[in-house]
């Protein structure tokens, strides 16, 4: 009958490691595994279309308003539709919507300037806002509809159908 040592030792001596083998088909699949998800994080992380254009909205109306809070002066949020783009000068560099992307309808305090050269959105210190709404288009068919809440100057989104 054989000691504990010499049962030890000879697990130890047939489980020395993997085999090459083995080692091949980990890799094998750790590679499938990055070739199938690489795609996805790189889509998850790269913002197109409504997603960046509704990123940099949301962004740049959230600093206009910090901005004007902290500096304690009115702030504005300058877009120029025509261009399709927008900034606020100092704050916010300026952001362009992506291509497939379109204005439809655009109005502050309540006026159309989704044809206009400039459009002021103000944003005050105590932390309100001019009225503002916003509808995107994308080529894909979908209508994104951003509006101020002008007592918070908070930005609201929603889906039109």
């Amino acid at each position: 009958m054989k000691t504990f040592r010499q049962r030890l030792l000879g697990i130890a001596r047939r489980a020395r490691g993997f085999t090459l083998i083995e080692i091949m088909v980990a890799v094998a699949i750790m590679g499938l595994t990055f070739a199938i998800g690489i795609p996805s994080f790189v889509r998850a992380f790269k913002r197109e279309g409504m997603r960046k254009a509704e990123k940099d909205l949301l962004d740049a109306c959230r600093e206009a308003r910090a901005a004007a809070i902290m500096q304690d002066k009115p702030v504005d949020l300058v877009f120029h539709p025509l261009e399709r783009s927008f900034e606020v000068p100092g704050v916010f560099p300026t952001a362009e919507l992506p291509d497939d992307v379109t204005i439809d309808i655009m109005g502050v305090n309540f006026i159309q300037l989704e044809r206009a050269e400039i459009a002021r959105i103000h944003f005050f210190p105590n932390g309100t806002s001019d009225e503002f709404t916003i509808v995107l288009h994308s080529s894909g068919g979908e209508f994104r509809k951003y509006s101020l809440d002008t007592v918070t100057a908070l930005t609201v989104a929603e889906t039109i159908k």
